[in-house]
């Protein structure tokens, strides 16, 4: 298998054009009879739906994964995650590299943007450090959940259900086979479970802290100072999005959620909704009786997401630091956007704005098509499902398999355009225009 690109395709139209096609092979595996237990049970929205869930690493299901799937069906799901999780791209270069087949230039550039590095050289050999880290990692994960999972299960089916928790959570996607337990659980079976929680957490984390902190981490080990500023503000958002998610959903759900939990179990529990509404889709608290409050703050964790070149979703950390620091740097009437001693280019910005305007569009819109489409729907439940699927989280108060036809296409769409980028899916309509080539003249308008 050679991977070799045409020249005349943008990476953005490979992106979009990869996982169509990865969705649509899943959706026709998930509509074979040995797929669904009962079969001919599963329509074609449904089994859509799933395909574009598991590709995109979202989480949100219209059946329970494991009470309506076959171990069949549950295959193609995980394998849709693993794939999806790490990019077609990523995974075709893994068996290119095992036939040992010449990876070009442009195969290469694309390569770059897939995991958002910023230089082209060493990109194979950071792929090759992508992959062994990832399954090592995944490895080491089942391995510590089949401590839990088999005294529960048995060894066969505790060992199955430790390798799918363990790729769903490092590859953020919030699928699990707890349905044995209670349908539509997730991981509420083991709330009280240390053990259980701090691997989900640990998974969720590294898989969506961003191949290039990895390889910068691992190149430079503890050697702080010499951390690129991409590296050096990702660690900073992460350990103040964790620490200050933990520390408001322990005051905002300590006497609700969290009552009857022991004060370990609460800190467990607190640390586990700050870290999985930024991408993974997990629960170990009933999120449809979580506060008003806390679900406000579901739904900005959820917003925000994960790392750029990661398994997570969301409008990513860096663009939210960025629209921090710009405004910190308005306020004291600065005209560069400067931090830790470096100067951020210019364009910045205008990527970081880009994103969040396309992302907040597409909420508003989706939501309002929801709400017109099913009015009997809360309002709350509603947001919290398209802030969901954009953001690639999976995270919902129950209303995923209430949503009729036209709603669950909505979540699809917004799904589809989370993981393959709002902003990659926008340039696909935009990027053959030509630029402008005559400047108008400037005039002021007010602002605020």
């Amino acid at each position: 298998m050679k991977l070799n690109i045409k020249k005349d395709i943008t990476y953005p139209k490979i992106v979009a054009l990869g996982f169509f096609i990865l969705i649509a092979l899943g959706t026709i595996l998930l509509l074979l009879p040995v797929s669904s237990r009962e079969p001919g049970s599963t329509g074609f929205t449904d089994a859509l739906f799933t395909a574009t869930s598991a590709s995109c690493v979202t989480g949100l299901v219209v059946a329970d994964t494991y009470t309506h799937w076959t171990l069949f069906g549950q295959i193609v799901i995980i394998c849709l995650i693993q794939i999806g999780g790490l990019g077609f791209l990523t995974i075709l270069t893994m068996f290119s590299m095992l036939f040992h087949r010449k990876i070009g230039l442009k195969e290469r550039s694309f390569l770059q943007e897939s995991v958002n590095t910023m230089y082209i050289g060493g990109i194979v050999r950071l792929m090759k450090k992508i992959l062994t880290g990832t399954f090592i990692i995944e490895f080491l994960g089942a391995a510590l959940l089949a401590t839990r999972f088999i005294p529960k299960m048995g060894v066969g089916v505790g060992i199955y259900n430790s390798i799918f928790t363990s790729v769903s959570a490092f590859c953020n996607a919030g699928f699990d086979l707890m349905g044995r337990f209670e349908e539509y659980s997730s991981l509420t079976s083991f709330r009280d479970d240390i053990v259980v929680n701090i691997t989900v957490i640990l998974l969720i984390l590294i898989g969506g802290i961003g191949f290039f902190v990895w390889d910068d981490i691992s190149v430079n080990k503890f050697r702080v100072t010499r951390y690129k500023l991409h590296t050096k503000l990702v660690l900073i958002a992460t350990f103040i999005l964790v620490v200050f998610g933990a520390a408001a959903f322990y005051l905002l759900e300590n006497n609700n959620v969290l009552e009857e939990l022991k004060i370990h179990h609460k800190l467990t529990a607190s640390v586990f909704m700050a870290v999985t509404p930024r991408s993974a889709g997990f629960n170990t608290v009933d999120v449809a009786a979580m506060t008003p409050a806390g679900k406000m703050l579901t739904i900005m964790f959820m917003f925000i997401g994960g790392n750029p070149g990661s398994t997570a979703g969301g409008i990513k950390t860096t663009t939210t630091v960025i629209l921090f620091l710009s405004a910190w740097s308005s306020l004291r009437n600065h005209n560069e956007i400067n931090v830790l001693r470096r100067r951020l280019e210019s364009d910045a910005l205008k990527r970081a704005a880009a994103v969040i305007t396309i992302n907040i569009s597409l909420i508003l819109l989706s939501g309002l098509l929801i709400c017109a489409a099913q009015p009997s729907l809360d309002l709350t439940d509603v947001t919290i499902e398209v802030f969901s699927a954009i953001d690639t989280v999976g995270m919902s108060t129950g209303i995923t398999r209430d949503l009729c036809t036209f709603s669950r296409y909505v979540i699809i769409f917004l799904m589809y355009c989370g993981r393959v980028g709002s902003l990659s899916f926008a340039l696909l309509f935009t990027e053959h225009k030509s630029p402008n080539t005559v400047q108008n003249p400037v005039e002021k308008i007010n602002i605020g």
